[in-house]
């Protein structure tokens, strides 16, 4: 059976451009960040990009959220707000250091974190807040930042989705908060794995330096090792694709974003709801095409049942993420004293978007616009519309 019957474009896209980088990540002769120069080229290009005064490259998006964490000193005893709809690294990323993650709702439209949810889930104990933009979609990083400086917590951005995303003529990286953003195989350039943080200052970017690598200062020979931290470097091959990889975003950023704007048009009038655009969004790289299914006309196990055919008829659907607290791995760290429940009964929105939203893959946004009409078609078919 033909996997790929609409002809839809392949994901992860490589031409001759990564090859070329490949062997020049190879012919160097030294493979990691410390004698290469593949890695450094990169944070210099991505910074520019997001509009931050520096870079650090990763191991991964997980590690980014982990480091930035680290950076603001947050850790056991400290609890973190993050959106209850979000992928589960989120959280994880707060468990893994020992904090809390504290879950709270998110906007009904636009299914971000916003200063009004964030609010209800601050207590004495928070450190730090994560937004995270959703599918490309830029949180209110301003009110949420009014909202951390009035509790004396920090912000940290989950730009997993948001590589060149840009609100109210201020890019990601040009906020001063530190974002940290994912290269795994389905993100919006990608070397299979890989990840990233920008930073306000310089400072903090060599601060995060050191602890991205054992606690060694750049050029040590001697094992000098001025803080503790861990190894999260990137190595140069990934880092040459990646260089191949932003050279194209811009461009196919923009082809996804017209491309999105027809397929809302497209179907307008079913009983889906897409993503809504905050007025104030500039540049949203849409990283997924979300949909929520009308609650008054689906119930559980709708979504289920669509994704799957779907899928069947070769179009690229996703169910959505599931509360973070309806997942198994989310109890088996440091949690929030409060059942399933009590969690379910504050975060409504986010509950039914776990429930009965899902997603197209981008891959279908870079799609011809004939090609996205019969993805249209299918999915107003399989909607009953």
């Amino acid at each position: 059976m033909d996997d790929n019957p609409l002809g839809l474009p392949p994901w992860p896209y490589h031409d001759d451009t990564e090859r070329t980088a490949l062997l020049r990540a190879l012919d160097q002769g030294q493979w990691w960040r410390a004698g290469g120069g593949e890695v450094e080229a990169f944070e210099r290009d991505f910074a520019d990009l997001n509009g931050a005064p520096a870079a650090l490259a990763v191991t991964n998006g997980t590690h980014a959220l982990e480091l930035a964490l680290r950076l603001h000193d947050v850790g056991p005893g400290d609890e973190v707000v993050v959106p209850a709809f979000t992928f589960v690294s989120t959280s994880l990323a707060v468990q893994n250091i020992g904090a809390v993650p504290v879950p709270a709702d998110v906007d009904p439209r636009t299914w971000c974190l916003t200063p009004d949810t964030a609010a209800e889930a601050i207590t004495s104990r928070t450190k730090a807040i994560i937004p995270v933009h959703m599918a490309g979609q830029m949180a209110d990083l301003d009110g949420l930042g009014e909202l951390a400086d009035a509790h004396g917590c920090v912000i940290v951005q989950d730009a997993a989705h948001a590589q060149g995303a840009s609100r109210a003529g201020r890019r990601v990286g040009e906020y001063p908060s530190v974002a940290c953003y994912s290269f795994q195989n389905g993100k919006l350039i990608t070397a299979g794995e890989g990840g990233a943080l920008t930073f306000p200052d310089r400072e903090l970017a060599e601060r995060a330096y050191l602890l991205h690598t054992c606690g060694r200062p750049r050029g040590d020979l001697v094992y000098e090792h001025l803080t503790g931290g861990s190894n999260y470097r990137m190595n140069e091959f990934s880092a040459a694709v990646l260089r191949a990889q932003l050279d194209r975003l811009p461009r196919q950023t923009k082809i996804r974003e017209d491309r999105a704007a027809l397929l809302d048009e497209l179907l307008a009038g079913l009983p889906l709801a897409p993503q809504a655009r905050d007025p104030r969004t500039d540049v949203d790289p849409q990283y997924m095409y979300l949909l929520l299914m009308d609650p008054a006309r689906f119930g559980v196990g709708d979504r289920d049942r669509m994704v799957e055919r779907l899928r069947h008829l070769g179009v690229p659907a996703f169910p959505n993420f599931p509360p973070v607290y309806r997942t198994d791995g989310f109890w088996a760290g440091p949690a929030p004293d409060a059942t399933v429940g009590e969690l379910a009964a504050r975060c409504q929105v986010a509950d039914t978007v776990g429930m009965l939203g899902l997603w197209l893959h981008h891959r279908i946004l870079l799609a011809e616009p004939e090609t996205l009409r019969r993805v249209a078609a299918l999915v107003a078919e399989t909607a009953g519309g």
